[in-house]
This record gives C-alpha cells, sequence and structure tokens, in this order.
C-alpha cells in the first residue's frame, strides 16, 4: 500500500504535527505501508517531486510535533488555473494540470492520498479522486482542515488557528510597549483575514485576557487602559471611519495612545475601491484574489487615522508570519492527533472527505463529504466572548458587511 501526503497553502501551526500525526497512525494501521509526501504541494505532484520516509524517521514520528512550518514544503497552486500553471513552469503548454496532477498519482500507484490544507486544497483533491475514479484508478482522498482563518464549512474549528491566535496576542504583548515612544502614538496590529474575521477578534481577546495577569499601578503611568485595544475591526463588520474616528480621539487625548487589531481583509472593498480610481493597477493571485499586500489595509488606515486623530506617529505591525510559523500549542496539538486518527481510519476504509469537527453533527469528530466543504465562512460577530469585548472596549457593534 503506498500512502502519499501533500501540504498546500499558506502554512498554519498544524502542518508538521499533522504529518507526525499521520506517521504516527499508519505506524499502528499500516506499519508495512510506503509513506511519501509530494514536496511543495500540488507544485510537487505536477513536477513528480517527492520524499519516501524512511524508518528512522518514521520511527521518530514525534519530532514532529515540536515544530512550525511544513516539513515536506507548500505552495499556491490552483490546478484549475491552467493559464498560472503554465505561466510558471508547472505544466507545458496544452496539457491540463489537473490531468497531469491525476497520471502522477496513477504513475506512482498511489492508494490513499492525505492533503492538509483549506477548502481550496481539498476540494481541489476531491476532483482529482473524481477524475481518476473516471478513468478507472480508485484513489481515496482524506484531507485535514488547516486554516489559521477558522473559515471552512462546516468545519467547527480549524487546526492551527488557536495557536494562531494565541501567537498573535503573544506577538502584541511586546509590541504594545511601543506606546511609549513618543506622545499621541497609534499602533496597528494588522492580523491576517481576507473575508474572515475569527483571527483577529480571538486573538484580541486572548490578548486582553493575557494583560489581565499583568500587575498594573492604577494611580501611576503604568495603568491597564493605555496597554488595552480600543478598537478590533474585521471585514464583518463595517468600519464608519469618521465616527471611528471621533470615538478614538477621546481615546487618544486620555491616554496619549491608540491601539487598533485590525483584519488584513477589513476595509478592503474601500480600499480597492480608491485605488484603482487612482488609476493604480492591481495585482491579482492564483485564485483571483486582489493581493492583500499591495492593498495593505494597516498602512492604508494608519495614513487616514494620523490626521483624524492627530497622532504624531503611526506605527503598524503584522503578526502573520509569526502567528502562522509556530508549532501547535496543547490544545491544537490535541485536536491534531484527534483528527489524524479520524483521517487515517478513514483512508484505510475507503472513505473519502475531509477529517474534522462537523458543525452538522453537532461538532463531533467525523470525515465530512468533500461536497460540503466550503471556503470563506464569516466569523459569528455575535458570539458572546467578542460582543462582550466590544462592549468592554466601547465601540458599536456596527453594521454588519454580506459576505462575498
Amino acid at each position: 500500500m503506498k500512502i502519499a501526503f501533500l501540504t498546500a497553502g499558506g502554512i498554519a501551526p498544524c502542518l508538521s504535527s499533522s504529518i507526525g500525526g499521520l506517521i504516527e497512525q499508519y505506524n499502528k494501521l499500516a506499519p508495512d505501508a510506503q509513506l511519501s509526501g509530494y514536496l511543495n504541494g500540488y507544485q510537487g505532484l505536477l513536477k513528480g517531486n517527492s520524499y519516501e520516509f524512511p524508518r528512522d524517521v518514521r520511527d521518530n514520528f514525534a519530532k514532529f510535533y515540536s515544530f512550525g512550518g511544513s516539513p515536506i514544503g507548500n505552495s499556491r497552486v490552483k490546478l484549475t488555473n491552467v493559464e498560472d500553471c503554465t505561466e510558471r513552469g508547472l505544466v507545458k503548454e496544452g496539457e491540463l494540470p489537473l490531468e497531469v496532477a491525476a497520471n502522477r498519482l496513477q504513475q506512482d500507484k498511489i492508494d490513499i492520498l492525505h492533503t492538509i490544507g483549506g477548502d481550496d486544497t481539498n476540494t481541489t483533491a476531491a476532483d482529482l479522486a473524481a477524475y481518476l475514479k473516471e478513468h478507472g484508478y480508485d484513489l481515496t482522498v482524506v484531507g485535514l482542515p488547516k486554516t489559521i482563518d477558522n473559515d471552512v464549512y462546516p468545519i467547527a474549528q480549524t487546526l492551527g488557528a488557536v495557536t494562531a491566535a494565541e501567537q498573535s496576542a503573544r506577538f502584541f504583548r511586546n509590541v504594545a510597549n511601543e506606546n511609549t515612544t513618543s506622545g499621541r502614538q497609534l499602533v496597528i496590529h494588522e492580523v491576517m483575514g481576507r473575508a474572515c474575521g475569527w483571527l483577529t477578534g480571538r486573538a484580541a481577546y486572548d490578548y486582553r485576557k493575557s494583560i489581565e495577569e499583568w500587575s498594573w499601578l492604577p494611580e501611576g503611568l503604568l495603568n491597564r487602559e493605555r496597554w488595552d485595544i480600543d478598537a478590533v475591526w474585521v471585514p464583518e463588520l463595517d468600519v464608519d471611519l469618521e465616527a471611528e474616528a471621533n470615538r478614538l480621539a477621546a481615546a487618544m487625548d486620555k491616554n496619549d495612545c491608540v491601539n487598533i487589531f485590525l483584519s488584513e481583509g477589513a476595509g478592503v472593498d474601500a480600499i480597492i475601491k480608491e485605488k484603482l480610481a487612482a488609476g493604480e493597477k492591481l495585482q491579482k493571485d492564483a485564485f483571483g484574489h486582489y493581493r492583500l499586500d499591495e492593498l495593505d489595509a494597516g498602512k492604508w488606515f494608519g495614513a487616514k487615522l494620523k490626521e483624524m486623530l492627530g497622532a504624531e506617529k503611526v506605527l503598524v505591525q503584522k503578526s502573520g508570519y509569526f502567528a502562522r510559523s509556530a508549532a501547535p500549542n496543547a490544545e491544537d496539538l490535541a485536536l491534531i492527533k484527534s483528527s489524524c486518527s479520524q483521517a487515517a481510519q478513514s483512508a484505510l476504509d475507503k472513505v473519502s472527505g475531509v477529517a474534522g469537527l462537523d458543525e452538522d453533527n453537532g461538532g463531533t469528530m467525523g470525515t465530512i463529504p468533500f461536497p460540503k466543504i466550503a471556503g470563506h465562512k464569516p466569523f459569528d460577530v455575535d458570539l458572546e466572548w467578542h460582543t462582550s469585548m466590544l462592549e468592554e472596549i466601547g465601540q458599536p457593534m456596527g453594521k454588519k458587511v454580506e459576505a462575498h
């Protein structure tokens, strides 16, 4: 039996551990199976680059649990984007990436493919399985739901998200001290999240919980208010910039600083509209999204608010790479191991799908059929911990933005 692993998309605090978890399961359930990984995701599958896990690595599977990143590498490749795959030299002119990938799996005689990624990664794997089945080759595909955005239907909790939130909060615990470098300081913590604000909201919540542990001097200069968060802006809620600036101006006058947690996808429609109207040419990625690094929400909001708040200094700090590259915390690792156990057993039973906590089945662990998997699940801004946080920092809920 030949079993292959593949990690794709951006990295998250679960990829290395998922590889370790799957190896641990197959060491017990199918010790004679050949285990390999396609290098750099679908790119490696298209190019035929793979790595077979030797016995000494398999015996030391637990070492993977202490690492972030992916030992077999990642890439962002959309197999249905023929033009992009051709331009990048992943396929030859006239070839169909989906067909090339499927043929590679068949040539390598892979029986089970585990894909660790978001909705695009796993639904593409389903397309591969369907293509091979149509051509008389039986391939079982079981995915694991990786994304720090926690935005995959109907997954209650995606792998890596809890750790990323914790690490984002940890990142800002140091950055917040920058409020002492000047008077009237505006500090913007830009957090990853194109269309979902869960990570931003949760990171803000975790940060506020963490500073409760600090010893403050209420009557002195070290007061909690100055280190607290003044605004949490996510894509699911409209940012009335003028109204928020009026509210934040009072905080600036009182505390000599303002701290904002900002999703990188918050307000992007307004940013895109302004940039296109100014004649700027904006690039899109392989998935058809405007590139967030070009939109640069933190810089855009910082420039607007500097004048509106009379800030002397604006500091924009991005925690994305710091957070997503961490090793998993204990909560995440427990979920990863449970998911890997489900994934391996399901694969051996020849049941394809995504192993995860199924919201449609009471949040229990199961293998969810691929047709039910979809991305861009919005953050539920009405969750009690989120609404309570906004109330505590004095931020109105605001108008909800319809999902695109």
